[in-house]
């Protein structure tokens, strides 16, 4: 098999992972442990499981508090998925097609939730005491900033060899 045909189908085998993997949680989160009716759940002094329900994206950000504004964003992030996945499929380092592939996964588990109840299902709230370092999110909303940080290291880092590249080496 091709190597960039194989590299492709890891993108998007990943990204069909990480939607399956976030649905699953979400499943298990709904009905099962019925967190939407308990609350929350503590799990260890620093991780508990609780219901929150997104209607924004990011930070809560373009908040669709009305049913136009929900189909709205399902446009926008479906829209934005379709560029994260051609841009998969023309990729060709192995980083870049991973980390795609993870914001892909997520962004799918994401759509899939807005689509079919209106709002993003988040439960996992890590704290310290009182003090929360993150929002409650999901396991689509890691994925997702997981990939987005492998891109911009990368992206970074390719540019500092770039620059160090084209600049003459110093005589000491």
């Amino acid at each position: 098999m091709n190597p960039l045909v194989r590299l492709r189908l890891l993108g998007l085998g990943l990204a069909a992972v990480i939607f399956a993997a976030d649905q699953w949680i979400k499943w298990l989160v709904r009905v099962p442990l019925q967190l939407r009716q308990v609350g929350s759940i503590d799990l260890i002094p620093f991780f508990r499981l609780t219901w929150a329900e997104n209607y924004g994206v990011s930070l809560g950000m373009l908040t669709a508090d009305s049913m136009e504004m929900r189909w709205l964003l399902v446009a926008l992030t479906a829209g934005i998925a379709l560029v994260v996945l051609v841009w998969l499929l023309r990729e060709k380092a192995a980083p870049e097609v991973v980390a795609l592939g993870l914001v892909l996964g997520g962004a799918l588990g994401n759509i899939r939730d807005r689509m079919v109840h209106g709002y993003v299902v988040d439960y996992a709230d890590l704290h310290i005491g009182d003090w929360r370092p993150f929002l409650i999110f999901n396991l689509a909303d890691a994925a997702i900033t997981i990939g987005v940080l492998i891109i911009l290291a990368r992206s970074f880092l390719s540019r500092e060899k770039q620059d160090n590249a084209g600049k003459p080496a110093t005589e000491s």
